[in-house]
C-alpha cells in the first residue's frame, strides 16, 4: 500500500485551488533559466512580469512611467522589521501606491495606483505554485504552496504529513518562523498563513504564535462544514475563494500597536467573525432601509450566521451578535465598523458605540485607538454630554465613543434633545441585554428622542433571556451565535471549572451569608441604592460578607488553594471583593500572610514588593487607608498592562467591579469571588479566566460565597437561549479525569520499583529515570502511550490542584513528569 506522503496533501489542495479558478504552477517550471521561466533568480519573490501587467490593466489612465515607479515602490522595502515592511506593503495593497507624474498640460497629478481589483474579481491574476525555492543570503528554503495574486505572495502554506499525534502543528509553525527569519523578504507581502497535515488545518497571522493558528470551519458561511469534511478542503475553499479572499485581506486584518510593549500585532478574523459581520452589514443595509431583506436561516446554536427572523426594511433594528465571552467580540465591532464605513449604500455613516460604564468606554475605545488605521478617521470618546451632542450634530461621518448616561434628559422626566434625524447612524451597543442598562426600553426611548431614524445593533458575549422582550424590540433578533462549546473546541477559548470552598471556611450557619433575589437586584449596580431597605440589606450582608474572623479565613485558604495551584501550572489570580472596604481588608489579609507580597509605594517597584495589589476606584474623601490603593486612569491602565505580562511580579489583582467585563488577560487563571453575582454580570465576570494561554488547560472560578444555585440559573438561561456546553464544569470531573489517568499511569509502572522518588535522596531520585523509561519503552507503544497519558494527567491535576485527592498523588505525578521529560 502507498504510503500517505506530504505530496499527497499538496497535489489534493493544489487541485482545490484549481475549482476556485487559479492557475497552478509548478515552481521549477518559473525558475530562472526556464522557457516558462517568470524569476530572474532565486531571490525574486515577486512574479514582476505578472505584477507589471497587473498594474498596466488596472490603472489604464496613469502614464507608464508612474507605474513603474509604483512598482519600485512595492517592491522597496525601508522598514528595518518584518512586521515595519509587512505593514507598508498592506497599506498599499488595500488603498494603493500614491504617485505623482505630469500632465499633458503641465501640471502635476496626484493619484494612487491599484496593485488589486476588490471588485473585479476577474481583472485579477490568480495564482498558486508549489515548492517555490527562494534563496536569500546563505538560506535556501522551499514553502510548500505560495498563492500569488498580480504576482504578489499574499499566502504560504506549509504541509506536514498526518501523524497520530500533534507533532506535525509544532513542525509546520516552528518551518513558518524558520522562513520569517531566513527569508522574510517573501513575508514582507504576506497577508495569511495556513498551516495543514491535510486532516487538520490552522490558519494565523504574520505575528500569530502557535495557539493562536485557528481552525476554519465553514466555506459559505451560514453553517458549519460538514463533519466529514476534510479541515484543509474546508479552509482552501472557505478562505481562497476569490471574493472572500479580497474581502478577507481588505476588511477583515488589522494591526494593533501594543502601548505598554510598544510591539506590533497583526490580526485577522476568525470565521465566526468574518461571517458575522458580513451578515451583519448586510442587515444593516435592510434596517436603514437600503434593501429588501433575503432569505431567512435557522439558527442550530453552535455556531450560525444569517440573516435576522422578523426583520423589515427600515426598522432599524439590525439584529444582536452573541459570541462567547473571549473569542474576540472587541475584534468584530472594529472589523463590524471598518466595513460599515466603507460601505457605499451607507453614505459616509457616523457610528455610536454605547457602553454603560466609564471604564469600558475607556476599554473599547482604546482597542479602536490602537487599531484605527482600519476605520480611515480617528475615533472619538466624548468627555461630556455637551461634547456628544457636538459629535453628533453632523452632516456625516464619525466614529463616536459615550457611556449611556449621556444620553439621559437634563432633568428627570424630561425629553433628550433631537440631535439628528439622518437615516445613515447606527448605534452600536455593547452588552445588550436589560440587566446591563437597568430598564433597555429607558435607554431606547432617550435614543430615539436623540437619534429617531438611527439603527441599532448589539453585541454580547451572554444570551438574551427569553422573557427579554424589550432588547428585542430595540435590537431585533440573533443574526450570529457562537456559543461555548464550539469557542472551547475550535480553542477560541478554554474551558472554566468551578470549586466551591465554603465548607472549607468551617463556619456556623449563622456566619454564612445569605443572598435572596431581592439583594441580588441590587448587586448589579453600585453599593448604594436610592431604596432605603435595600441599603439596610446591602449594608447588612456586606458586615457578614466583611467580619475580619471570615476575611482571615478566606485569605489563608485561597494564599493555601493558589500556592497549590502555582505549583501545577503558571498563572494569575483575580480576588473579587464585595465593596471597596472588604477589598482593603482581604489585601491586609493577604499581606498579613506574605508579608514580602506587599504593594511598594510606587507602582513601578518591582520583585516581590508588587505581587498583590488593589484595582479600585476612589477619592481624596476617602481615608487614609485606603488612599495607596487609589489611582488615577493612566496609573490603573499601567497595572493593567503589567498584570497582562506574564513576566511581571504582580500576580494578584483584588478589585470590586473594575476589570469584571472586558478585561482581556489571557495569563488569568484563577478567579475567587467573594461578591454576590449573578445572571449576565456572574457569566462576564467568571469569563475572565476563559482565555487562550500557552498551555492552559482551563480556567478556574473559586467559589466562597455559595453562588452554585446561582450559576444554574445562568446556565439554565443559556441553553434555553440555545447555547452548547456548559459555562462552567464542576472541578469534581477533573479530579476524576485525574485519579483516572493516575491510575492508569501506575498500572504502567507495575513492576517497577520507585518508591525511593517518595524517601530517597536526590541521587536515588535521579537515578530512578533511565530504568523507569526502559520500563515503559518495553511495553508495546509504550512511549507513545505513557506520554499520553501523563499529560492528560498533568492537565487535570493542573485544574484541581488545590483539592485534598491532588495533593495526596502530587508527588507521583511529579514522577511520571519527571519520566516523560527525562
Amino acid at each position: 500500500m502507498g504510503r500517505f506522503s506530504e505530496s499527497t496533501v499538496e497535489e489534493a489542495a493544489l487541485s482545490w485551488f484549481r475549482d476556485l479558478g487559479f492557475t497552478v504552477a509548478h515552481a521549477p517550471h518559473l525558475a530562472p533559466g526556464e522557457i516558462a521561466a517568470e524569476r530572474s533568480s532565486f531571490a525574486d519573490v515577486v512574479l514582476i512580469g505578472r505584477l507589471r501587467d497587473a498594474i498596466a490593466r488596472l490603472n489604464p489612465a496613469i502614464p507608464s512611467d508612474a507605474c513603474e515607479e509604483a512598482m519600485r515602490k512595492v517592491l522597496r522595502h525601508d522598514a528595518p522589521s518584518l512586521i515595519g515592511n509587512n505593514r507598508a506593503v498592506r497599506r498599499l495593497l488595500r488603498d494603493g501606491v500614491p504617485v505623482e507624474y505630469r500632465r499633458n498640460d503641465g501640471t502635476i497629478a496626484g493619484d494612487h495606483v491599484r496593485l488589486i481589483d476588490f471588485d473585479n474579481l476577474d481583472a485579477n491574476d490568480w495564482l498558486a505554485v508549489n515548492q517555490l525555492t527562494v534563496i536569500e543570503g546563505q538560506n535556501n528554503r522551499r514553502p510548500d504552496i505560495v498563492v500569488f495574486v498580480n504576482g504578489l505572495p499574499l499566502g504560504i502554506i506549509e504541509l506536514k504529513i498526518p501523524e497520530d499525534t500533534d507533532k506535525w502543528f509544532a513542525g509546520a509553525y516552528n518551518q513558518v518562523q524558520t522562513y520569517k527569519q531566513e527569508i522574510p523578504s517573501l513575508l514582507h507581502y504576506n497577508e495569511v498563513t495556513v498551516i495543514s497535515d491535510g486532516l487538520e488545518a490552522r490558519i494565523g497571522s504574520l505575528t500569530a504564535n502557535q495557539e493562536w493558528f485557528k481552525v476554519w470551519r465553514t466555506i459559505e458561511g451560514e453553517f458549519d462544514a460538514p463533519k466529514t469534511a476534510l479541515e484543509l478542503e474546508t479552509l482552501v475553499r472557505g478562505v481562497f475563494e476569490k471574493r472572500r479572499f479580497l474581502d478577507l485581506i481588505r476588511n477583515f486584518i488589522v494591526f494593533e500597536d501594543d502601548p505598554d510593549t510598544g510591539a506590533v500585532h497583526k490580526l485577522m478574523a476568525g470565521y465566526h467573525q468574518f461571517h458575522a459581520v458580513k451578515a451583519a452589514v448586510d442587515e444593516t443595509i435592510r434596517a436603514t432601509g437600503r434593501e429588501e431583506t433575503a432569505k431567512v436561516g435557522e439558527s442550530p446554536g453552535h455556531y450560525w450566521a444569517g440573516k435576522m427572523h422578523g426583520g423589515k426594511e427600515g426598522d432599524r433594528r439590525v439584529g444582536v451578535i452573541w459570541h462567547t465571552q473571549g473569542s474576540g467580540k472587541s475584534l468584530s465591532m472594529l472589523f463590524y465598523a471598518g466595513c460599515i464605513i466603507e460601505e457605499p449604500a451607507m453614505e459616509n455613516p457616523t457610528l455610536v458605540f454605547l457602553t454603560d460604564r466609564n471604564d469600558l468606554d475607556d476599554q473599547l475605545f482604546g482597542q479602536f485607538q490602537r487599531c484605527h488605521e482600519i476605520l480611515r478617521q480617528t475615533p472619538v470618546q466624548a468627555d461630556s454630554v455637551e461634547h456628544l451632542r457636538k459629535l453628533l450634530n453632523v452632516a456625516s461621518g464619525g466614529v463616536v465613543f459615550t457611556t449611556i448616561q449621556k444620553f439621559m434628559p437634563e432633568e428627570k422626566g424630561g425629553k433628550a434633545p433631537l440631535l439628528s434625524e439622518r437615516r445613515n447612524i447606527v448605534v452600536i451597543a455593547d452588552e445588550a441585554h436589560r440587566s446591563q442598562y437597568d430598564l433597555i426600553d429607558g435607554l431606547a426611548r432617550n435614543l430615539r428622542d436623540s437619534l429617531p431614524h438611527a439603527s441599532f445593533i448589539g453585541f454580547t458575549g451572554t444570551p438574551i433571556e427569553k422573557t427579554d422582550a424589550n432588547t428585542r424590540a430595540v435590537f431585533g433578533d440573533y443574526i450570529s451565535i457562537y456559543d461555548i462549546q464550539r469557542a472551547v473546541a475550535d480553542k477560541a477559548t478554554v474551558p472554566i471549572y468551578y470549586e466551591s470552598r465554603v465548607a472549607k471556611l468551617g463556619l456556623n450557619q449563622s456566619e454564612l451569608p445569605k443572598i435572596d433575589e431581592e439583594f441580588e437586584a441590587i448587586t448589579e449596580g453600585e453599593e448604594l441604592t436610592r431604596k432605603e431597605k435595600l441599603k439596610t440589606k446591602w449594608a447588612a450582608l456586606e458586615a457578614l460578607v466583611g467580619n475580619p474572623k471570615r476575611i482571615d479565613l478566606v485569605a489563608a485558604d485561597l494564599m493555601q488553594h493558589y500556592e497549590r495551584r502555582l505549583e501545577a501550572m503558571e498563572g494569575k489570580a483575580m480576588i473579587v471583593c464585595m465593596s471597596r472596604r472588604i477589598c482593603v481588608e482581604m489585601y491586609n489579609a493577604v499581606i498579613k500572610l506574605r508579608p514580602e507580597w506587599a504593594s511598594g509605594a510606587n507602582d513601578d517597584d518591582n520583585g516581590k514588593s508588587c505581587v498583590a495589589k488593589i484595582v479600585m476606584t476612589g477619592s481624596a474623601e476617602d481615608g487614609p487607608d485606603w488612599q495607596p490603593h487609589i489611582r488615577n486612569k493612566e496609573k490603573r491602565r499601567a497595572l493593567a498592562g503589567r498584570f497582562k505580562d506574564p513576566k511581571d511580579a504582580f500576580k494578584i489583582v483584588i478589585v470590586r467591579d473594575m476589570w469584571l467585563t472586558g478585561f482581556d488577560a489571557p495569563v488569568l487563571s484563577t478567579m475567587y469571588v467573594d461578591k454576590p453575582m449573578r445572571g449576565h454580570g456572574l457569566m462576564q465576570a467568571i469569563a475572565r479566566v476563559n482565555r487562550v494561554f500557552r498551555d492552559k488547560p482551563g480556567g478556574l472560578v473559586v467559589d466562597y460565597l455559595g453562588l452554585a444555585d446561582q450559576l444554574k440559573q445562568a446556565l439554565a438561561n443559556y441553553t434555553q437561549s440555545g447555547g452548547k456546553g456548559d459555562p462552567s464544569i464542576d472541578t469534581a470531573k477533573a479530579i476524576a479525569i485525574m485519579l483516572e489517568k493516575h491510575e492508569i499511569a501506575c498500572g504502567m509502572m507495575h513492576g517497577f520499583d520507585w518508591s525511593k522518588w517518595h524517601d530517597g535522596t536526590p541521587a536515588e531520585k535521579m537515578s530512578l529515570l533511565p530504568p523507569a523509561q526502559e520500563h515503559i519503552l518495553q511495553q508495546e507503544k509504550g512511549k507513545e502511550r505513557f506520554v499520553q497519558v501523563v499529560t492528560e494527567l498533568s492537565q487535570a491535576f493542573a485544574l484541581c490542584a488545590g483539592s485534598e485527592d491532588a495533593v495526596e498523588i502530587r508527588d507521583d505525578i511529579g514522577f511520571f513528569q519527571a519520566v516523560k521529560a527525562a
